[in-house]
């Protein structure tokens, strides 16, 4: 049974950082995409950055690109995002998702992943 934990969302200023984990265990596939995702009030859930399994492909959406970076380890079962240059308009509920047998990550539509964490929340206000 497939099982994501996220953690490390926060308060934050304008201009901060934070690195948000997800702990992924239960999984076993020859390959997968994970992603992270997000919803702010009033929002549709978007997809944030996915990437592969083997991190052949990777998926940044356009108001991210430049300031946040996913990456992988693989000995901790762990997906991060970390966030740099952090604004209000990134505030929203974050969360990790997979889907089993997905070899490419540029699409990183949340109705393509089947298994969720309960996410995270994350705020950037003055």
């Amino acid at each position: 049974q497939v099982q994501l934990v996220e953690s490390g969302g926060g308060s934050v200023q304008p201009g901060g950082s934070l690195r948000l984990s997800c702990v992924v265990s239960g999984l076993s596939a020859d390959y997968y995409a994970i992603g992270w995702f997000r919803q702010a009030p009033g929002k549709e859930r978007e997809g944030v950055s996915c990437i592969t399994s083997t991190d052949g492909d990777a998926y940044y959406e356009d108001s991210v690109k430049g300031r946040f970076t996913i990456s992988r380890d693989n000995a901790k079962n762990t997906v991060y995002l970390q966030m740099n240059s952090l604004k209000p308009e990134d505030t929203a509920v974050y969360y990790c998702a997979t889907e089993l047998y997905v070899a490419i990550a540029t699409h990183c539509r949340f109705d393509e992943y089947s298994y969720w964490g309960q996410g995270t929340q994350v705020s950037v206000s003055t």
